[in-house]
């Protein structure tokens, strides 16, 4: 087939003439807000020239980032610019794209790794242990006021109990909120001297 609309999962775009853009995977007309969330979302896709099937993917690239900046969302410091523009026709430009490149891998390894450190630390976090008390309070008072509220929201299926069986579960559970209410009342009385 000549025209391959789908190469190795990357979606075809053709940008014809009168400026439109054509996803081929989807068969439907997109803009440049498309293709921004597609990017964001980690869709790999190249767009087409229509008339010359000239690749022009990153003509594209750089229109949403120039979007992106004249809406407001501006994420590239003046002082970037002026040096990104100093190293067109420099001897270091053909290491600016590799460079480029690489700071911004080594940046997404540091925000993965900053991510796992801080949801790491919420375990052992006396504070994140007090949002899971409190957490446990809710569906414990969901389940009192609201009963089988929260299995349905927590999309639970079971078999249906009946009232003998309910009523000291709901006791029982009763029993632990009060509990847990006079923990935390305690805790804050603590923290309030």
């Amino acid at each position: 087939m000549a025209d391959k609309e789908k190469n190795d999962g990357v979606i075809i775009i053709k940008k014809y003439a009168n400026r439109r853009l054509y996803n081929t995977d989807s068969s439907s007309y997109i803009t440049l807000d498309h293709l921004a969330e597609m990017t964001r979302e980690g869709v790999d896709f190249q767009v087409i020239d229509a008339k010359s099937g000239a690749d022009i993917t990153h003509q594209i690239l750089t229109q949403i980032i120039m979007d992106e900046e004249a809406a407001g969302s501006q994420m590239l410091p003046v002082s970037f610019l002026r040096d990104l523009i100093g190293m067109y026709g420099n001897s270091m430009q053909a290491m600016v794209p590799h460079f480029l490149e690489m700071s911004m891998a080594q940046f997404r390894d540091n925000q993965l790794k900053m991510r796992k450190a801080f949801e790491d630390s919420m375990g052992s976090n006396p504070l994140a242990k007090l949002a899971q008390q409190n957490m446990a309070m809710f569906k414990a008072a969901t389940d009192a006021f609201m009963p089988g509220a929260a299995g349905m929201a927590a999309g639970e299926e079971g078999g249906e109990e009946t009232a003998a069986t309910a009523a000291p579960a709901k006791d029982a559970e009763l029993d632990d909120l009060k509990k847990q209410m006079a923990m935390m009342k305690e805790q804050i009385d603590k923290l309030s001297k």
